[in-house]
């Protein structure tokens, strides 16, 4: 495996995100044509990209399997600062364009809105090789908790979508404060899911 710089982005994550819409076309995509648009330099954008459609109630089917496991694969390559692998089952899972523009032109307008708070800051949480990891195994974290089978219940794919969405931005325009609000997502959408486990256990034995 090749090693990966991940630079800098001087262009704010949405003006990327939204060059990178404009070029899928066709009747589907896949996840190996989001990585051809958006190259070994756009990985944590990418991210941002695959978190997008998770933060509005809208199904599409195939979509939390495979970008759940690509934020996975991604979070992983870049904690290891390699350039990710992705079996064929992920990579080439065939999504509807149609269906998949719209949510993300969607997300795309909240994220504008994140951006006018983001700005260097709090460097200490966006720099050096140790910090790159625990961010990486974080976000890696907040992608497992998105592929889990749950998204019949309010919010479980949104909480950890927006971890994954505030990582990706905070680490690519070196916002530490917008890093710690990753973290902070992370923490939220694990104690919701011990409640909701709790709710569903103690429902359960008051069934028995």
């Amino acid at each position: 495996m090749r090693d990966i710089q991940f630079n800098d982005t001087i262009a704010t994550t949405s003006s990327v995100l939204e060059s990178a819409l404009d070029n899928i076309d066709g009747e589907h995509v896949t996840l190996r044509d989001l990585i051809s648009v958006m190259g070994e330099q756009g990985l944590l954008l990418l991210c941002a990209l695959l978190s997008l459609p998770f933060l509005f109630p809208v199904s599409i089917p195939g979509v939390s399997t495979a970008f759940g496991a690509g934020i996975v694969l991604i979070s992983a390559a870049i904690t290891a600062n390699r350039i990710p692998w992705l079996p064929s089952a992920v990579a080439d899972r065939q999504i509807q364009t149609s269906r998949l523009k719209p949510t993300l032109e969607r997300g795309l307008g909240l994220l504008r809105r994140i951006e006018r708070y983001v700005m260097p800051r709090m460097p200490a949480l966006t720099n050096g090789i140790l910090m790159n990891r625990i961010n990486g195994l974080a976000m890696m974290a907040a992608g497992l908790l998105l592929m889990l089978p749950l998204s019949f219940i309010p919010f479980s794919n949104t909480l950890p979508a927006v971890a994954v969405l505030l990582f990706s931005a905070g680490i690519s325009q070196r916002d530490g404060l917008i890093v710690a609000g990753g973290f902070a997502m992370v923490g939220l959408t694990v104690v919701y899911f011990g409640v909701l486990a709790y709710l569903a256990v103690s429902a359960g034995q008051n069934l028995l």
